[in-house]
């Protein structure tokens, strides 16, 4: 079967299967909505089963295990047999199988398979994988390498999944697959209506639905006058808490001049509304929370989130049903809201993007001063890291000073990564068990060799990551630490940006000069020759 991998799926397959080589048996693929998630983990699947392997594909929706099935099926012409209620896959004599988590969670179904029935499980939706029905199937089939599929999880899912995971085999960005264009860019709006949440209260890390669905209520017919001056001549979806408040919403909508439908779990008529509104014969879709994971209409050009969340990886999916590629279509409206709250973190447009909480909050804040006007959400997170990295020098100007002025031969950590503009670096936050172990005494050796001090680093993680960093900047011809340290100590900014040769001539000019800075140099202004 002829499908083609895009570059990056390509990269995404090869990461996974060299992280089971190497003997790490669970491991992670971040991909965003709408990159293709599940061809790759097929393409995996078919690798699989080339090797004499039984796989089973793992997820908590029936349309999700539907989608895994068909498209083993015409991607790679591989059948499947299904777990799920009354269908078992014992007996058949086919090498994957896709099941529901609901019931291969049950003893009485467990107990018929050998614990090396399977020798790969995949999970789709992996964000799901820490709760106890997947640990119990995981559990059994423990000998299985597991690959944990996923859209961008937030910094908390990570962390949880860093319990079921060891590894992050690979990680596909959304500004990335936009820069590539793989994914439309996105405008983000935010609507001056400042919504109260501030008596809402949370339950399992969100907030209450039916709370948020009283908090909204008295405020829908003034979105819907906001929707009427930008939505109308777009495909949108509206995300809302409650059905009874997604019903009322389309009813507003509709006496608003919209030709608004609604589904919800139980609608008789669910797949002919979608077809309806695909074909166009509805621009408006309102729903609660039902099309988050598993249906995909890439002509959808705006998305409304009337159900705040402070879970990203939820947010990113209800973003994600607009950011799909569709001739004419040059980019997603995603429509913002003031929401009020003391208490509680949000996700808004920044959350999709942003890696540090810090940027995102400043992109928040710079949205907010221009609310009215769309703006392109990559350029608002490269105003507001602009924007923080500036602070950020001023307030750290003084203990980087101080650091330069010590009689240290070997450069401080926050010096490194200020001096080489890593924002991954100085935001660092360690997910994965082996992560937030202390670093090796072979790490802290080969850091001091390299010219970095070691006793700043209170995890693997980050020295491991300081470490590849060092390695790809030798290779490439940037700076090292010890230069940066040098010549930092003499005033000069940013060496880390310098090329090797460079910062080695000024290091050179300065010995000769019997270890003054040459006259004419302006340490704080000199930028060396490219």
């Amino acid at each position: 079967m002829g499908v083609e991998l895009r570059p990056y799926q390509q990269a995404a397959r090869e990461a996974v299967e060299e992280q089971w080589q190497r003997g790490i048996g669970r491991t992670l693929l971040v991909l965003p909505t709408g990159c293709g998630k599940t061809i790759v983990f097929v393409k995996i699947v078919e690798d699989m089963v080339r090797n004499g392997e039984r796989v089973l594909i793992l997820a908590h929706r029936g349309e999700l295990l539907d989608q895994a099935a068909d498209k083993m099926q015409k991607a790679v012409g591989l059948g499947c047999a299904v777990e799920k209620a009354g269908q078992s896959c014992l007996g058949t004599w086919y090498r994957v199988v896709v099941g529901s988590v609901q019931t291969m969670m049950r003893e009485k179904r467990l107990s018929q398979f050998g614990k090396d029935y399977f020798q790969t499980i995949v999970i789709d939706e992996a964000h799901h994988a820490v709760s106890d029905s997947y640990q119990r199937v995981l559990e059994h089939f423990s000998s299985a390498k597991v690959l944990g599929v996923t859209a961008t999880p937030d910094r908390g899912d990570m962390r949880n999944l860093g319990k079921v995971f060891e590894s992050l085999a690979y990680e596909y960005t959304m500004p990335k697959a936009i820069r590539e264009g793989y994914l439309v860019p996105i405008k983000a709006l935010t609507i001056p209506l400042s919504l109260d949440l501030s008596g809402v209260s949370v339950q399992a890390g969100d907030f209450k639905a039916a709370e948020i669905s009283t908090a909204l209520d008295p405020y829908l017919e003034q979105i819907a006058t906001e929707m009427e001056k930008v939505c109308k001549t777009r495909k949108t979806v509206v995300f809302l808490p409650l059905v009874k408040t997604s019903q009322k919403f389309r009813d507003i909508l509709n006496a608003h001049g919209f030709l608004a439908a609604e589904v919800n779990g139980n609608s008789p008529d669910r797949a002919e509304v979608l077809e309806a509104f695909d074909r166009g014969e509805y621009n408006v879709l309102c729903n609660s929370m039902l099309l988050t994971e598993g249906w995909d209409c890439p002509s959808v050009d705006c998305v409304v989130v009337l159900r705040p969340t402070k879970v990203r990886s939820l947010y990113s999916q209800m973003v994600g049903r607009g950011t799909r590629l569709h001739p004419g279509k040059d980019h997603l409206l995603l429509l913002d809201f003031l929401w009020h709250t003391a208490r509680h973190e949000l996700c808004h447009p920044a959350s999709l993007i942003c890696e540090s909480d810090e940027v995102a909050q400043k992109m928040t804040e710079n949205l907010e001063d221009v609310a009215g006007c769309a703006v392109d959400i990559e350029d608002a997170e490269q105003k507001a890291n602009q924007d923080v990295i500036a602070q950020r020098e001023e307030a750290l100007a003084q203990q980087l000073e101080d650091m330069r002025k010590r009689k240290r031969r070997l450069v401080d950590p926050l010096q490194f990564e200020m001096s080489i503009q890593a924002e991954d670096l100085a935001g660092y936050i360690p997910s994965f068990g082996w992560e937030m172990m202390p670093p090796s005494d072979a790490q802290c050796k080969e850091l001091e060799r390299a010219g970095i001090l070691p006793d700043q680093i209170d995890n693997a993680g980050k020295a491991s990551l300081l470490l590849d960093r060092i390695r790809k900047r030798r290779m490439d011809g940037l700076s090292t630490p010890k230069q940066i340290r040098c010549l930092e100590r003499y005033g000069f900014s940013n060496v880390g940006t310098w090329s090797f040769d460079g910062a080695k001539n000024m290091i050179d000019r300065i010995a000769s000069n019997r270890w003054r800075v040459p006259r004419g140099v302006t340490p704080k202004e000199f930028r060396p020759e490219r």
